[in-house]
């Protein structure tokens, strides 16, 4: 992590697909800085790049040009065999469809990620109950998605993102396919994570509503951030609780 608290860096990065002989810019030279800490909404209409950018930062993709550091370390040309020990550990998804797979329980789906991390079955079980209850699904553990309503689902799937105790927490439209009110209760899950486990999210949605949720907004347009603003319900915060503890803790650090 950089010494002023920069989990993200995303330095004029560009990402362009070419389509036989044209060239279509995805982004161009966008610009982002996220800390550690922070509830980060990316807004944007369709064919914004809000996608593109949400690969990058998750290590999904990588740029044509221009330079991404997660925690300091510049990622921006890995090998895919390296990004993916980096999500692996370091990120945690949260998708619009959930993402479940439907021959698992609730239970199984949250313990998939710790598998690949080598974490021994006792302990995947015990971290996946304690993630469930957290969401208040301690009574479907055993229950498969199609057993489970949408709202549910996707609890299911914030346990799942919080499997390995990711640093960032992407959220790519979590609320796009529920009505306003079970997206109000997700919307609630990720503002206690952000407020009391300081998680860092990051959240992408064409919904102004839900944006303003986070601490602030990055609005994206043809590629690249055109404006910023506090969020609604943040407006006269200088600086969230979660921030400053976290920003004592670094400068603790840096004193000894």
């Amino acid at each position: 992590m950089g010494n002023n608290g920069t989990v993200i860096r995303i330095k004029d990065v560009w990402k362009i697909y070419r389509m036989g002989e044209v060239e279509v810019p995805a982004l161009r030279g966008l610009n982002l800085e996220i800390k550690k800490g922070e509830f980060v909404a990316v807004m944007g209409p369709s064919g914004s790049g809000k996608s593109t950018a949400m690969n990058m930062i998750g290590c999904l993709d990588i740029p044509t040009k221009g330079k991404i550091f997660l925690d300091s370390r510049d990622i921006s040309h890995l090998s895919e065999s390296d990004l993916a020990q980096i999500r692996g550990k370091k990120i945690g998804f949260i998708f619009q469809q959930f993402n479940l797979i439907g021959t698992l329980t609730a239970l199984e789906n949250v313990m998939l990620p710790m598998t690949f991390q080598g974490i021994p079955s006792s302990q995947r079980k015990e971290r996946g109950v304690e993630l469930l209850e957290m969401v208040e699904l301690g009574d479907r553990m055993e229950h498969k998605p199609t057993e489970l309503s949408g709202g549910q689902q996707q609890r299911v799937a914030i346990a799942r993102a919080l499997a390995n105790d990711p640093e960032v927490i992407l959220a790519d439209e979590p609320t796009g396919n529920l009505d306003s009110k079970t997206g109000g209760i997700v919307l609630d899950f990720l503002k206690r994570l952000h407020s009391t486990k300081c998680k860092t999210i990051v959240m992408v949605t064409h919904d102004a509503n839900v944006a303003e949720h986070a601490e602030r907004i990055e609005f994206l347009r043809d590629g690249s951030i055109v404006s910023s603003k506090k969020g609604r319900k943040h407006s006269h915060d200088k600086e969230s609780p979660c921030r400053k503890r976290l920003k004592s803790k670094i400068q603790k650090k840096h004193k000894r």
